[in-house]
């Protein structure tokens, strides 16, 4: 039953935008490296995603098998999510419009990707006749339960566009158990249509330092404009509330408090870009660096692409993921695959990504004062902290994305066998009721 041609939905934002920038992140990523790997297996892809650019054709070959279409639906400049429901309806058109020009049945399962695209796949399914895959990637009962000081909260329109898509979809995929329970405890998602499909990292382009290890550091260090000399910890993601950045910089600051002379050897490297909320103060992180008094202390470089990510990954002695809420956790993953520990949050899927005291370490909660204490214990201990890279290398291989397309593709074959037996049921109900008269 596997399908031979998906629809993707992926309104907000496209498998092409760089992640760490706007609403470009780890959704991105999975897309992708989904898509790329079923074209692979032989199942194409079509990904739908709103046109933000006239440079950009209708229609891109991303790799072969692999094509995304820019569907124009309100202004090309960017528009926030909280705008984008406003452009749905155009949207939907647009996609129905490009499945008219096929032949009838072109696609046999469709995969949307976040709610505001569950919301498109819950009408292209009805038309077509086939059955939708949901991913949610973030939910908004979640973020709202886990919220940050300052933070806006989700709205209660996309709470309630979560439970129809929910109620809707064929199969709902869920990164992590964490996340199952959550469908169904919160949304009240029917437990036989919840699967969980972990996602991957790619283990080519995020893999130890080979060789001299001291020396691959040096060179990456060198290679990003970084201290050659002294410790550093790394962040990496979008700037905004919810990735909580502030609480590194904050943790910096009560190192320094705690032990001046190990905060002077420290480096904190924010590798991102504004997004969200974090879009209404830009320079809030700069700010607030500068008010503790350490702003030389914190190095900020711009969302990284190719080798400098990994080298980025590689050169830092830790990796600190303190988001407010994280449905998987892609930094965290690929980090530990470059065999760099992380300090993480104790949240959601951060808690499978992670293996506490083994690939790194979960800190419960987000006082400075508890992340201070944990950079104090572990950066002065390199035996401890090379133990920890070691396994989170071996963490980190246990995650692929063949893996992922792997049972991606068993829940694909359960949404469209189930699909058949509804509408083969129905046909039979027909038939029994037309014989009746």
């Amino acid at each position: 039953m596997r399908p031979r041609r998906i629809a993707t939905l992926s309104v907000h934002t496209s498998p092409m935008h760089q992640p760490g920038t706007g609403d470009a992140g780890g959704m991105n990523v999975y897309i992708l490296e989904v898509a790329r790997r079923l074209a692979e297996a032989n199942v194409e892809v079509e990904i739908f995603t709103r046109a933000t650019s006239g440079d950009l054709p209708p229609v891109v070959e991303m790799a072969p098998g692999v094509t995304v279409r820019h569907i124009m639906a309100g202004p090309l400049e960017g528009l926030t999510k909280e705008e984008l429901p406003g452009q749905l309806c155009a949207f939907t058109a647009g996609v129905l419009r490009a499945e008219a020009a096929r032949p009838p049945g072109h696609y046999d399962l469709i995969h949307s990707h976040y709610w505001l695209s569950g919301q498109v796949g819950w009408l292209a399914k009805e038309r077509w006749g086939v059955p939708l895959v949901h991913t949610a990637h973030t939910l908004a009962k979640v973020k709202n339960a886990q919220i940050a000081a300052g933070d806006r909260p989700e709205p209660k329109a996309r709470v309630i566009g979560e439970e129809q898509v929910v109620a809707e979809a064929d199969r709902l995929v869920a990164n992590t158990r964490v996340e199952a329970h959550d469908l169904i405890e919160r949304y009240a998602a029917d437990p036989a249509r919840v699967a969980v499909v972990q996602p991957g990292v790619d283990l080519n382009r995020f893999r130890p330092a080979v060789g001299d290890r001291d020396a691959v550091v040096a060179a990456a260090r060198r290679r990003l404009g970084l201290p050659a000399r002294g410790y550093l910890v790394a962040f990496v993601g979008r700037i905004q509330p919810l990735k909580a950045p502030d609480v590194l910089v904050r943790a910096a600051a009560a190192l320094r408090e705690r032990d001046p002379a190990l905060a002077e050897q420290l480096t904190v490297v924010i590798c991102g870009g504004p997004s969200g909320s974090g879009l209404d103060r830009p320079t809030a992180l700069i700010e607030l660096a500068a008010s503790l008094g350490i702003a030389d202390r914190i190095h900020f470089l711009p969302p990284q692409t190719g080798d400098d990510l990994p080298a980025l990954y590689r050169a830092a002695d830790l990796v600190a993921v303190p988001s407010h809420n994280e449905s998987f956790g892609l930094v965290a993953l690929e980090a530990q695959a470059c065999g760099t520990p992380v300090l993480a949050a104790a949240v959601g899927g951060l808690v499978t990504a992670v293996r506490d005291q083994v690939s790194g370490v979960l800190i419960d909660g987000h006082d400075p004062a508890d992340w201070a204490r944990a950079l104090a214990r572990l950066l002065p201990d390199e035996v401890r902290r090379r133990t920890l890279a070691r396994g989170a290398e071996r963490q980190a291989s246990q995650f692929s994305w063949d893996r992922t397309v792997t049972n991606l593709l068993q829940v694909y074959g359960d949404a469209v066998a189930g699909h058949r037996q509804r509408l083969a049921a129905q046909l039979a109900d027909d038939s029994a009721f037309s014989c009746s008269w």
